[in-house]
């Protein structure tokens, strides 16, 4: 595993990694990342059995966008009436399971030219958020941390310290020498 990934998911999927958020996005340059499929064969052979998983959303030839998500989290995120109703509004097969939401949500990003907004259901934000930001069409929001904010600013700046104190404690282990897959004790 190159260094350069173990820093990247630290920085970027702390929280997820933790187990404090269902998900996170990174964008992976072939360039940055060569081999970047072995690379989440091992974290996904290593990790799995974690409840973490590593999933490529999408691949052009400059770059995999990489979808890291605890299964268990997303699917309970997943299952709120309101996040159920949103994902079948916009397509979603709603009445499945995580997997077919997943491949839904891949060919999806693959046909659309523009990203599809509903990823930050996937991403775990809050549906009063992303319901906000489409609404508005990413305008007139009330705070910008990880996301856009259209409501219970002080609740999402507690949650956005949170997840950059996660961050930071992940990367300086990271930075000391310990791995991902030792990190987060994986067999």
């Amino acid at each position: 595993m190159t260094k350069c990934l173990e820093e990247t998911l630290a920085c970027h999927c702390g929280e997820t990694l933790a187990g404090i958020k269902p998900a996170n996005l990174i964008c992976c340059t072939k360039e940055a990342y060569p081999d970047i499929g072995a690379q989440l064969k091992v974290l996904n052979s290593q990790l799995n059995g974690k409840g973490i998983y590593f999933l490529v959303l999408c691949s052009c030839q400059k770059r995999d966008l990489v979808l890291v998500y605890r299964p268990k989290l997303l699917s309970q995120h997943l299952e709120d009436a309101r996040v159920r109703r949103f994902l079948a509004q916009n397509g979603y097969p709603a009445d499945r399971g995580l997997a077919q939401m997943l491949a839904f949500l891949q060919k999806r990003i693959q046909q659309q030219e523009q990203f599809p907004h509903e990823i930050g259901v996937f991403l775990g934000y809050p549906i009063e958020d992303i319901e906000g930001f489409v609404r508005h069409k990413g305008q007139n929001y009330q705070y910008s941390g990880y996301w856009k904010v259209y409501a219970n600013v002080e609740d999402k700046k507690q949650m956005f310290a949170r997840y950059t104190r996660c961050r930071k404690a992940i990367l300086k282990r990271v930075h000391a020498g310990i791995s991902i897959a030792q990190l987060f004790k994986a067999s």
